[in-house]
């Protein structure tokens, strides 16, 4: 604890850029902050998102190991910062959010990058050939989020954005809202979520969209 009257340090430096709004993402996703105002923990089953994550904050934290309900080991990564937490609170975040979350205060400019991080830290891609109709390839870009407010929130951004509405579904075995865009609309996306090779981003995500591009005969830059 530092001398009384002294203000506390932070570990984060608390600076807008494209990689800070994307480790927000990732935060809103699987980041977690504990009741004591302090502690943020993060935790992925990808070792990757951790290094992402801290590479983003600019921070060396050791990176540690807990079991989830399944018993499935994952990376955790957990340090106290007060400053952080309380900007993290003024953002939109708070403790126990899963279900309650909304909007998310983030600049216009760094929307896309955040949208990245909250795609790789909760969101999926897919593809498959329709066998509905011949030679028909398909695929979807989905966000995921318990909070049915957060999930209209992203729709809400993602139109305003780009134009493009998307459709919503219901999981109700695992109570979850899932943002979906097909086809069409994920080639108006996918470039904007990527629109850098050097942006930060989750490989294994990338080269499976990649991958489906490459049948369509487009590419991410």
């Amino acid at each position: 604890m530092g001398e009384r009257g002294t203000k506390p340090q932070g570990k984060v430096k608390i600076k807008w850029s494209p990689n800070f709004a994307y480790a927000v993402g990732l935060l809103v996703t699987d980041g977690n902050l504990s009741k004591d105002g302090r502690h943020i923990d993060f935790t992925s089953k990808d070792k990757e998102q951790i290094l992402n994550f801290m590479r983003c904050l600019n921070m060396k934290v050791k990176i540690g190991n807990k079991k989830s309900g399944t018993k499935q080991r994952t990376s955790r990564s957990q340090f106290g910062d007060v400053l952080f937490y309380r900007f993290l609170i003024s953002i939109g975040l708070f403790p126990n959010k899963s279900k309650t979350l909304g909007e998310i205060k983030i600049p216009s400019k760094y929307l896309f990058d955040f949208l990245r991080g909250h795609f790789d830290g909760d969101g999926t891609f897919y593809s498959y050939w329709d066998p509905r109709w011949r030679s028909s390839f398909m695929f979807y870009t989905e966000f995921i989020s318990a909070s049915r407010d957060h999930i209209l929130w992203i729709r809400k951004i993602i139109d305003n954005l780009l134009g493009i509405k998307g459709h919503i579904t219901t999981n109700k075995r695992s109570s979850v809202f899932q943002l979906k865009y097909a086809k069409e609309e994920s080639l108006k996306l996918l470039p904007m979520l990527y629109y850098n090779k050097h942006a930060v981003h989750l490989a294994r995500k990338r080269e499976k969209i990649e991958k489906a591009l490459k049948v369509t005969g487009l590419r991410l830059r």
